[in-house]
């Protein structure tokens, strides 16, 4: 795992460099002070974990809705727990925002302890605290990018790094999707995807029908990456479930059933389609 510069409480830093502070108990009371903001800054997790969750326009507000109570169904989940229980450490640490296009991400859970039902107990009531809201266009990019800025500030030492991010449609906007992804790669993060295969939004002019090889060639990778597609809004929940239960277990995902589609070495879809698709539209009906 890279090395990560831990941060400074350069207050504290300065003052023991002040002549004014240098009575005994006043070092020793700082020292402590200084220790103590280091050791928070290392707290060791199982897992950093962040949930990137897709609110572009063909979501209608039902399925907004279902993401947000499927997510926190399945953090609840007594599977769920157990494995977040069953870890080296006992605890993860995770994150979630929603997405849609290139600067349109909003944090809905900042970096969060989970260790116990309880804690997922609370990170289900911040999930339905406030209604999700849907914006333009559709930046996988800029949604990878976003979590990588999460990654730097996390606080947290993570055995293991993972993006989980879901979506219904191909990148159409910001930096191309494969350039972002094997940057987070190079940092060590593992991208695991969960593409809503469901046509049931307000629009399709952006839709691939094989978005899950789309996801499995352009979006997901690192040690062990896989994804789960989404057929049906009925099966959301316990995708998800199934989905995490994998990630904070550390189970094998090719050992596990067969609508788990691990990342693939040849890559056999365009991913540039979204780009293509969006110039082509605007060329048909200019603004």
């Amino acid at each position: 795992m890279p090395c990560r510069r831990q941060p400074v409480n350069f207050a504290i830093m300065w003052m023991l460099h002040d002549n004014r502070y240098l009575h005994r108990g006043v070092l020793a009371a700082l020292m402590a002070l200084l220790l103590s903001a280091k050791g928070q800054a290392q707290e060791a997790v199982d897992v950093e974990l962040i949930l990137a969750v897709d609110v572009s326009l063909s979501m209608s507000p039902g399925e907004l809705e279902i993401q947000r109570r499927g997510y926190a169904e399945a953090l609840t989940h007594e599977s769920v727990v157990q494995a977040i229980e069953d870890g080296i450490n006992g605890r993860i640490a995770l994150s979630y925002f929603e997405w849609a296009g290139d600067f349109s991400q909003r944090i809905v859970v900042p970096w969060t302890v989970v260790a116990s039902a309880e804690d997922a107990a609370r990170v289900a009531e911040m999930l339905s605290a406030t209604p999700p809201r849907s914006a333009r266009r559709t930046s996988i990019s800029g949604a990878i990018s976003f979590a990588a800025d999460l990654f730097a500030e996390s606080s947290f030492n993570g055995l293991r790094r993972v993006l989980d991010i879901s979506g219904d449609g191909p990148n159409n906007q910001g930096p191309p999707v494969e350039e972002a992804r094997d940057s987070l790669l190079a940092a060590g993060v593992t991208i695991n995807g969960l593409p809503l295969m469901t046509n049931e939004g307000f629009s399709s002019n952006y839709d691939v029908a094989d978005l899950d090889l789309y996801y499995a060639d352009c979006v997901i990778g690192g040690p062990g990456a896989f994804m789960i597609p989404v057929n049906a809004w009925e099966q959301f929940s316990e995708a998800v479930r199934r989905k995490l239960v994998i990630e904070l277990a550390g189970k094998e995902p090719a050992q596990m059933q067969p609508s788990i589609v691990l990342a693939q070495a040849e890559q056999r879809r365009d991913c540039m389609i979204g780009e293509k698709m969006w110039q082509d539209r605007n060329r048909m009906w200019p603004q």
